[in-house]
């Protein structure tokens, strides 16, 4: 759980209400607890009746939620730890791309509409990176299915005028917590297959190709040059995410894109390194890609997770004078891991 600071000082009556789509992941329960450690009552917007205030299925009552809210904060999609088959391929964007469409309705139609809209995004947006890294303002967009995802994703949030709403998209680098990203590495090297993921050669694949009516790159995958391991590893704590969001929440002059990731960048031989500190496992053994994508195969997840070099700082948020925390992946994985 987080440890943010507590403000008790509002009744339930009188404490502003922010409203969480997608709050059944890792990182929306982790939300819901901080928020009503600051303050805010909670309302929740999900697929199922018996856990959200709200459905997707329900526009009338999506509406009802966010007309007087003081916050909106949107998480919803489906996660990518899965095979990117046709239908996979589809669910991601629609989970992302409708359930985001749905909300600039609500927030439009408002009578007082939130203060403060934040989405969720991904810093998966950027290109494959070795050679610099990438910030809002000067980072290059990349291609292929992932990118497509995010790129529409992020068209949605910020389309229409909502003089009255603050838009903020949380570029997310991959978060280190209790998610199926940390615990998944987490066991290959527990099991002593913790060794670094190195690039090199595969059979061609269509899996990755561009998607949507802006499709971009190439219709057939045929891999990155060799990376050794050394592909960068962009990287949060939960417990930074969290605090980025209320830094966000108190401070108006921040809009539009925000990179949410550790300026430390590590890479992918230091990240599985301080995995096997942290499990307390000496030996782990290196997967060149041909071995990945078999074991990736098996477990019906995809290599990008870990082969893509995701380089990304967050030049917006230190601008605006926030401090990262959790900035060592070697303490951070033992406090995770613990």
């Amino acid at each position: 759980m987080s440890t943010l600071p507590t403000d008790t000082s509002l009744t339930s009556a009188q404490a502003p209400i922010a409203v969480v789509a997608g709050a059944s992941g890792f990182i929306g329960g982790e939300l819901l607890d901080a928020l009503s450690a600051w303050g805010y009552a909670t309302r929740t917007i999900g697929r199922s009746p018996d856990s959200a205030d709200a459905t997707w299925d329900r526009p009338d009552r999506i509406a009802e939620l966010i007309d007087g809210a003081d916050l909106l904060i949107n998480l919803a999609g489906r996660s990518v730890g899965c095979r990117y088959t046709d239908a996979n391929r589809q669910v991601i964007w629609d989970s992302r791309v409708d359930t985001t469409r749905a909300l600039n309705t609500a927030v439009a139609a408002a009578s007082v509409p939130p203060r403060l809209w934040i989405n969720s995004s991904t810093a998966t947006i950027y290109r494959h990176s070795m050679d610099r890294p990438q910030t809002e303002d000067d980072g290059d967009i990349g291609e292929g299915f992932s990118v497509d995802i995010v790129k529409a994703w992020e068209k949605e949030f910020f389309a229409g005028g909502l003089p009255a709403t603050r838009r903020v998209a949380l570029r997310m680098a991959i978060v280190l917590g209790d998610g199926a990203a940390l615990n998944m590495l987490a066991t290959a090297a527990r099991f002593g297959a913790g060794g670094a993921q190195h690039e090199g050669r595969w059979f061609p694949h269509r899996r990755y190709r561009g998607i949507g009516p802006a499709a971009s790159g190439p219709t057939v995958w045929r891999g990155h040059p060799p990376t050794h391991g050394r592909q960068r590893f962009s990287w949060v704590h939960i417990d930074d995410v969290l605090r980025a969001v209320r830094f966000i929440d108190e401070h108006e002059e921040l809009s539009g894109p925000i990179n949410v990731s550790n300026p430390q960048v590590s890479d992918n031989r230091s990240l599985m390194k301080a995995l096997r500190k942290a499990v307390r496992m000496p030996v782990g053994i290196p997967a060149p890609r041909w071995l990945l994508e078999i074991g990736m195969t098996v477990l019906r997840q995809e290599s990008e997770l870990v082969l893509k070099s995701r380089w990304v700082l967050p030049e917006r948020l230190e601008a605006a004078g926030f401090d990262f925390r959790w900035t060592d992946i070697e303490a951070a994985t033992k406090h995770l891991l613990r």
